[in-house]
């Protein structure tokens, strides 16, 4: 039986998280954290995504949205070097994807851990150090120090799980699994945390707590979110951009015609979704600042 997500008195979810230090500040002084520059990528014949220009700013909380098939996981693994586009020039970090994957932080949909497999809390946190040579590596195979282990706890405090980190991860409840895994992903400590889908089989509590700790780890990290959970989400954000083959950004929180025409085509004003879809240009506005490009 899984154990409930939320202890916290005043929005039923977990107690209040510690902001990360100044360790989480390391970060491309001078210039975007993600800077893609007319990309285009294909699957066979079928072009995904087609001249897509996006700017990610240290500090950013950009989420990215747009229907299932419109390319926004692709773009993820295109900024993490997983993927490389047909046209164009991605830079992370100043860097290509590839160069600085380690100083990424990533968080997927669903946790690559087989249910039966006897792993702990703190070990799948621990999974997210950095190992091998290079400018980026911690440390090397095999085992861990208790230096190591120390800063695993350290990091399942930073998420409110440390109480459960002798506890098996296939145990855990939806909302309890996604701060494991946001926890793996702080551990090597990265300048830029993305996220597809955060919240995925998690309960609407425990969304809102979820949308509390990206929160307060934005004021230190980047952050890029692919996330259909614009209502929960909307408080949080700093700026947005939609995905359909194409992307407009804007570097504010207004979702504006453009781009919700983008999603969801064009309507007569007597289409039942015409009102629904001029009522989600609202969902982002206060505090909105800037312009869609």
């Amino acid at each position: 039986m899984h154990s409930p997500d939320h202890t916290c008195s005043t929005c039923a979810g977990h107690e209040h998280t510690a902001v990360p230090g100044p360790r989480f500040h390391r970060l491309l002084a001078g210039g975007p954290v993600i800077e893609v520059s007319g990309v285009s990528f294909a699957y066979a014949d079928r072009e995904v995504l087609t001249d897509v220009t996006l700017s990610v700013d240290a500090g950013d909380f950009l989420a990215v949205i747009g229907p299932n098939g419109g390319g926004k996981t692709t773009l993820v693994k295109i900024i993490l070097g997983l993927l490389r586009p047909a046209r164009g020039t991605v830079r992370v970090l100043g860097a290509d994807p590839a160069d600085v994957r380690p100083a990424v932080g990533y968080v997927p949909q669903h946790a690559l851990v087989q249910p039966s497999f006897p792993v702990t809390v703190r070990d799948v946190v621990l999974l997210g150090l950095r190992r091998g040579k290079g400018f980026f590596s911690t440390r090397r195979w095999p085992g861990y120090s208790a230096q190591e282990k120390r800063k695993a706890l350290d990091t399942l405090e930073m998420v409110d799980m440390a109480d459960l980190a002798g506890r098996r991860f296939d145990a855990l409840s939806g909302g309890q699994k996604q701060r494991v895994l946001v926890a793996r992903a702080l551990i090597s400590d990265p300048a830029l945390l993305l996220f597809d889908e955060p919240t995925s089989n998690i309960d609407p509590q425990g969304k809102v707590c979820l949308f509390d700790l990206l929160s307060a780890l934005s004021s230190s990290i980047t952050i890029v979110m692919v996330s259909h959970d614009l209502i929960s989400a909307s408080t949080r954000i700093t700026s947005v951009a939609v995905v359909n083959n194409r992307l407009i950004q804007n570097r504010g929180r207004e979702l504006t015609p453009t781009m919700l025409q983008l999603i969801y085509g064009t309507h007569d004003a007597t289409c039942p979704l015409d009102e629904y879809i001029r009522g989600m240009s609202s969902i982002f506005t206060a505090g909105g600042r800037g312009s869609a490009k």
